[in-house]
C-alpha cells in the first residue's frame, strides 16, 4: 500500500507542478490577453503577470501597437476614364481587444481587405487631376471611411496615405503636353498685359507731349541724336512739317526787314 502511495505521489507531483507553470503568463505593456472560460469570452487580462486555469481557460494574445499595412498596387480607373495604379499604407491598432478577437476571424486579414475595396472605391469618384493635387483630402476620405467600417471590430484607424499614383506614358506625355500649353497661355496672357500697361503709358506721355508743342520737338530732337550714334547704317529720318514750318519763317524774317 505504501508503494502504491509513493507511487501515486511521484506521478501526481510533476503533474500538478507541469500545471502551475503552464497557468501562469507574462504579457508584456503593449499586449492585452483575451481569456475565455469554458469557451464564453471572461475579461481582459494583463500587462504582467497573468495566471490561466488549464483546460478551463484559454487566452489569445493581442498587440495593442500601431499596425504599418502597406496596401497592395490597386487598378483604379477615375471618373475621367483614366487608368492608374494606386498604392497606399494604412495605420491602425486595436483599441478593443475582444472585438478584434470575437468580432471577426482575422482583423489583419479583413483590415487589409477592406482598405483595397475603400481605396478603389474612393479613388474611382474623382478625376486624376484632383488625384494628383488633393492627396489630403483623399487620404482624410479613405481613413475616416475605414475609421467608421472598423470600429465594430475594436480597430482605430489613425492614418491613412497615398504613396504613389503611376501613369502609362502615354498620358504622362499627355500631361507633360497640357503643362506645356498651360504655360504658353500664361506667357501669351502676361505678354497682353504687358502691351496693354505699355500701350496706357504711351498714351498719358502722348496725352502729355501733346499740351507743349516744344516738348514734342526736344523729344523728336532726343530721337534724332540717339538715332545719330549708331554709324553701322544710313537713316531717313521723317522730319514733321510743323517743326520745317517754322524754321522756313525764322529764316524769311530777316529778308522782311531789309
Amino acid at each position: 500500500m505504501f508503494d502504491v502511495n509513493l507511487g501515486l505521489g511521484t506521478i501526481l507531483v510533476p503533474v500538478v507542478l507541469i500545471l502551475l507553470a503552464s497557468s501562469f503568463r507574462i504579457l508584456r505593456e503593449y499586449e492585452r490577453g483575451v481569456v475565455f472560460q469554458l469557451g464564453r469570452f471572461w475579461k481582459i487580462k494583463g500587462p504582467g503577470l497573468v495566471i490561466v486555469v488549464p483546460g478551463l481557460q484559454q487566452m489569445v494574445r493581442v498587440d495593442l501597437r500601431v499596425v504599418t499595412m502597406d496596401v497592395p498596387p490597386q487598378d483604379v480607373i477615375s471618373r475621367d476614364n483614366v487608368s492608374v495604379k494606386v498604392n497606399a499604407v494604412v495605420f491602425f491598432r486595436v483599441v478593443a481587444p475582444d472585438k478584434a478577437i470575437i468580432q471577426v476571424e482575422n482583423y489583419l486579414m479583413a483590415t487589409s481587405q477592406l482598405a483595397q475595396t475603400t481605396l478603389r472605391v474612393v479613388l474611382g469618384k474623382h478625376e486624376l487631376d484632383e488625384m494628383l493635387a488633393e492627396r489630403e483630402r483623399l487620404n482624410l476620405d479613405v481613413q475616416q471611411i475605414l475609421d467608421a467600417q472598423t470600429d465594430a471590430w475594436g480597430i482605430k484607424v489613425t492614418n491613412v496615405e497615398i504613396k504613389h499614383i503611376d501613369l502609362n506614358e502615354s498620358m504622362v506625355r499627355a500631361i507633360a503636353r497640357q503643362a506645356e500649353a498651360e504655360r504658353e497661355r500664361r506667357a501669351k496672357v502676361i505678354h497682353a498685359e504687358g502691351e496693354k500697361q505699355a500701350a496706357v503709358s504711351l498714351l498719358e506721355a502722348a496725352q502729355m507731349l501733346s499740351q507743349q508743342p516744344e516738348a514734342m520737338q526736344l523729344r523728336y530732337l532726343q530721337t534724332m541724336t540717339q538715332v545719330a550714334g549708331d554709324r553701322a547704317s544710313t537713316i531717313v529720318f521723317p522730319l514733321p512739317m510743323d517743326l520745317l514750318g517754322r524754321m522756313l519763317d525764322t529764316s524769311r524774317k530777316p529778308d522782311s526787314r531789309g
